[in-house]
C-alpha cells in the first residue's frame, strides 16, 4: 500500500491573528503544521510501522517555506515529500479547495497512491472540503472525520465522528480517501536524530502551474474582520448581588 498524506502550512494555533487591509496578516507570524494534518501524518506513519504500508509520501502546497513543514512530516517518519510550489495564499483568500483537490488528484495519479490521508480541515479556512472534493474527482470511496482506522485485508474499516456519536464504515478494497479527526491518535514528537535524518530525505518540487490545473479563485472573500471586543465584566460580592444585577439587566425575571 502506498499512502499519500496531505500536509498544510498554517498560522500556528497558539498565535492571535491580526487583520490588516481586509485580510489576516501572514508576515512575521509563526507558521506550523496544521494540527489535523499532523494527525494524518501520525496515522500514515503508524500504518507503515504496522507493515500495512510500504511507503508514506507527504505532500504540501504553498510557498517555499512549506518545505519546512514537510521536514516536520519527514522527521515524524514519512519516507519522502513532494512540494507543489505556489505563491498564492492557501487560506482560501486565493487558492481554494477546488483547485487544491485538483492538484492533489494530479499527484495521486502520478504516485499511484492507494490511500490518501488528509486532515479533516485546515484551521485557517475551516472549509473541510478538500477531502470530499478529491474523492469525487478520483471517483474513490471516502470516509470523513475518522476517529479510528484499521486495515483489514485489501480494505479498511473506519470509525467516524458524527453529530450523534460515531458510525463504522467498511471499505472492502482500496483505493480510498480518509480525512482525520482529533480522536484518531496523538501525534508523536519528532526526536532530534529523526529531525537530522529528515534533512537528508528527498523533497521533490513541482510548480503548480506545470500541473495544468485551473488555479482561478471561484469565490471572492470581500472582507475579513476581527470579532468585536468583549465588554468588561462586573465583579459581584455575593449570589444576591449577582441575581440583582441580572434582574436589573432584564436577563432574569
Amino acid at each position: 500500500m502506498k499512502v499519500l498524506v496531505g500536509v498544510k502550512r498554517v498560522v500556528d494555533y497558539a498565535v492571535k491573528v491580526q487583520v490588516q487591509k481586509g485580510a489576516v496578516n501572514l508576515k512575521n507570524v509563526k507558521m506550523s503544521l496544521n494540527p489535523f494534518c499532523e494527525i494524518a501524518v501520525e496515522e500514515a506513519v503508524r500504518l507503515k510501522e504496522a507493515k500495512a504500508a510500504e511507503e508514506v509520501v507527504a505532500l504540501s502546497i504553498g510557498p517555499k517555506q512549506a518545505t519546512e513543514t514537510l521536514r516536520t512530516a519527514l522527521a515524524m517518519g514519512c519516507d519522502r515529500a513532494i512540494h507543489v510550489s505556489t505563491d498564492l495564499r492557501t487560506d482560501y483568500m486565493e487558492l481554494q479547495p477546488y483547485a487544491i483537490a485538483k492538484i492533489i488528484q494530479k499527484i495521486v495519479d502520478q504516485e499511484q497512491s492507494d490511500l490518501v490521508l488528509l486532515g479533516k480541515q485546515g484551521i485557517d479556512s475551516d472549509c473541510g472540503q478538500t477531502g470530499p472534493m478529491l474523492a469525487g474527482f478520483l471517483g474513490w470511496p471516502q470516509v470523513t472525520f475518522a476517529a479510528n482506522l484499521n486495515v483489514e485485508g485489501n480494505g479498511i474499516t473506519v470509525e467516524r465522528e458524527t453529530d450523534s456519536g460515531t458510525e463504522t464504515i467498511k471499505i472492502p478494497s482500496l483505493p480510498a480517501v480518509v480525512t482525520c479527526d482529533l480522536r484518531l491518535n496523538e501525534p508523536r514528537y519528532a526526536t532530534l536524530p529523526n529531525i537530522m535524518k529528515a534533512k537528508k530525505k528527498k523533497v521533490d518540487t513541482i510548480k503548480a502551474e506545470d500541473l495544468g490545473v485551473d488555479l482561478t479563485t471561484h469565490n471572492e472573500v470581500v472582507e475579513v474582520f476581527e470579532p468585536p471586543p468583549r465588554k468588561e465584566g462586573i465583579m459581584v460580592e455575593s449570589v444576591d448581588d449577582l441575581v440583582s444585577k441580572l434582574k436589573s439587566a432584564g436577563v432574569v425575571a
